[in-house]
């Protein structure tokens, strides 16, 4: 019996996914090889690949002004690679705050306008509130510089569950810069209007596969902005020139990937998954907000996230027999994150609607027990 998993990444697998690549792993395709044995130069891994960035392509509903390409490492090597390429002497890039990653990609930034860029780093808005992140900043909070290099985001913060929702309530910001966006922990887990994104970046280990490849979505136009006096492997555009093949590529990531995103096709695609995720979350949240105060959901209503729910109960040793009992009947990786603690269940592509009802019945029993 598979556990239920809420881990907040590496995540949470489709099944389908990893009985196929079970199939495939010691011989593929009637080579006599694994995928991982492979040449990344050969036919037999050439056709994953191509058919990983079409999928990409197709789900994201790209125009064709717009790239893919796969790279090493995850998002925390793109903040400091955002900055490398587009952040040039004496330019300005903004950056928007609302959780944990989007101030170590400002911390990035800057290490990078010390030492690579000479531009400077600018935070637009930040809604920190003492030591924590409860919302999307306000379009009218935002004080951004006129002909700045980009405008940076981060759609959803995995660890203090905040969202940008995609409604006419909590919209992306409206900006003239390009605006780039860290969407690691929820793409492909509601539909997206990209047109709006001149660049985005995700690390695959939330909702489009395992832990060492990020996709990027990029206008062509930006990554021909670039700069050019950098190391070829550390340029955008040396990827999308080579379609992802300048180097050896994380090939058996990749082909998880296209696991993953045709199981997602299969299914029904990103409309399929977003009603289903947009449930899920639902059952979670009225969960808390009907416990009659036993937990405490700390992200205001209209900024709350479908992909990470988190909440307090009334104390930490509480917390704790929580995630204890929990582990016991097999729902692993609820504990929150080392820096805010509490509880999170990642709810992901992959995470099954029957395991998400099971934990909300684990949630009441568990108030009822201890309330």
């Amino acid at each position: 019996m598979r556990a239920k998993n809420f881990n907040a990444g590496p995540a949470s697998l489709p099944l389908a996914a990893l009985e196929r690549a079970q199939g495939e792993l010691v011989d593929f395709a009637g080579s006599g090889m694994s995928i991982m044995e492979h040449s990344h130069r050969g036919k037999a891994y050439e056709t994953v690949h191509n058919e990983a960035m079409a999928l990409v392509s197709e789900l994201c509903e790209l125009p064709k002004d717009y790239t893919v390409i796969f790279v090493q490492g995850g998002a925390s090597t793109a903040f400091a690679q955002v900055a490398m390429n587009f952040l040039i002497p004496g330019k300005v890039a903004d950056y928007v705050v609302m959780g944990s990653w989007g101030d170590k990609a400002v911390s990035e930034g800057r290490a990078m306008a010390k030492v690579v860029s000479g531009g400077e780093v600018h935070v637009a808005a930040s809604t920190r509130t003492g030591n924590t992140y409860a919302r999307v900043p306000e379009q009218s909070e935002l004080v951004l510089t006129s002909g700045a290099a980009y405008v940076h985001i981060t759609s959803n913060e995995t660890i203090h569950g905040v969202e940008y929702a995609v409604t006419n309530r909590k919209p992306f910001p409206k900006v003239s810069a390009p605006l780039v966006c860290d969407m690691s922990s929820d793409i492909l887990g509601r539909r997206v209007d990209f047109t709006q994104f001149d660049f985005v970046y995700a690390g695959a280990q939330k909702n489009i596969g395992p832990s060492g490849v990020s996709i990027i979505l990029a206008k062509k136009s930006m990554i021909e902005q670039g700069r050019k006096d950098l190391p070829a492997i550390f340029q955008y555009r040396t990827h999308a020139e080579n379609q992802s093949l300048y180097n050896t590529p994380p090939t058996f990531a990749i082909y998880l990937v296209r696991n993953t995103l045709a199981w997602l096709k299969a299914e029904g695609g990103v409309l399929w998954v977003e009603k289903r995720n947009r449930e899920k979350a639902r059952v979670l949240y009225q969960a808390i907000d009907e416990s009659g105060g036993f937990y405490r959901c700390p992200v205001e209503p209209l900024s709350r996230s479908i992909m990470n729910v988190v909440w307090r109960l009334p104390t930490t040793e509480l917390e704790a027999a929580f995630v204890k009992e929990a582990e016991a009947v097999r729902m692993i990786g609820l504990k929150g994150h080392r820096s805010v603690s509490g509880i999170r269940a990642s709810i992901y592509n992959a995470v099954e609607p029957e395991w998400v009802v099971d934990l909300a019945s684990f949630m009441k029993d568990f108030a009822k027990r201890y309330g």
